[in-house]
């Protein structure tokens, strides 16, 4: 075995790089300014500039001390990524949380966002999605500059007895729901579905009746005590799945009842107030619904 012991080589004309075209085998350390090629994979190196084409590096632990530009997709497998920048931009519209291959309520269960207040996590402020209540709940209250409520169509249904609709108002898709009186028949039973069951809340739903166009009689359109608004109802809780229904009696000013205006096209907005008092809830007496009016709204003689 021959060995060449010098400081330099060049190529022949005394500045062109030398070519290795049967390759090199080198059992120490190749310190090189750059490297340019197509090799597959480098092993065992301390430090390697200017990689260009698709070679494979496997690192344990990598440095990068000034900027880097990833053109492609990025993959970061393990169990934390630790992200310390004071601004952090993000060109999705849309940022996916608890991502898995089988999604469901139970793996997006206490997904959401914590903002760190304390070492210890006792003034941490959360929002996080709960699966029992199908809600985000937060940790601290909301200061929001005006909320803007949405207004949804009330459905109906039949009750089994005749001339006694079902009002159906879900608390969780509407805080406000508008319904036209028919000609004829009564609102029966007012029914409140997907009320949270999992621990002590409650729900404020507001309905506003329009009377039917000719002037109701003979008690048409909940205009008498006896069917009075919120004489019946039934409340359909949720936690983790649906609650049976429970029926009860809405609670109203003076032990009276609620009744709609007896004058065509009038305007009635009936609120019921819906509390969940945190007991056992399949019970009736766990419900409590409060309801009151505020009505006979017309077009007023002054005016427009």
């Amino acid at each position: 075995m021959s060995q060449i012991r010098v400081d330099d080589i060049v190529g022949e004309n005394g500045t062109s790089a030398v070519e290795f075209t049967k390759g090199v085998n080198a059992t120490g350390v190749i310190t090189a300014a750059s490297f340019t090629g197509t090799a597959s994979s480098a092993t065992n190196a301390t430090q390697a500039y200017g990689l260009t084409g698709t070679p494979t590096i496997a690192v344990n632990d990598i440095t990068v001390a000034g900027d880097s530009t990833i053109t492609g997709n990025l993959t970061v497998n393990g169990s934390q990524t630790i992200i310390s920048t004071e601004t952090l931009e993000v060109g999705d519209k849309t940022i996916g949380i608890g991502s898995t291959t089988t999604a469901s309520n139970v793996t997006a269960d206490d997904a959401g966002i914590v903002v760190y207040g304390s070492v210890d996590g006792s003034n941490d402020k959360t929002m996080l999605w709960n699966k029992d209540s199908t809600c985000f709940e937060y940790n601290v209250p909301l200061k929001p500059k005006g909320v803007i409520e949405t207004v949804a169509a009330a459905s109906t249904h039949e009750s089994g007895v005749a001339g006694r609709s079902v009002i159906e108002l879900d608390v969780q898709a509407s805080n406000v729901y508008r319904y036209a009186v028919p000609a004829t028949g009564n609102i029966g039973i007012v029914s409140f579905k997907n009320m949270p069951a999992n621990a002590e809340c409650s729900a404020t739903v507001t309905v506003i009746f329009t009377q039917n166009s000719s002037t109701p009689t003979s008690g048409v359109g909940n205009t008498v005590d006896t069917s009075g608004i919120g004489t019946y109802c039934n409340v359909t809780g949720i936690s983790s799945d649906t609650v049976a229904g429970i029926s009860t009696r809405g609670d109203v000013g003076s032990a009276s009842t609620v009744t709609l205006s007896a004058t065509a096209s009038d305007e009635d907005f009936v609120s019921f107030f819906v509390h969940y008092n945190g007991g056992t809830n399949t019970d009736a007496s766990s419900y409590k619904v409060y309801v009151t009016k505020k009505g006979g709204f017309r077009p007023g003689l002054i005016g427009v």
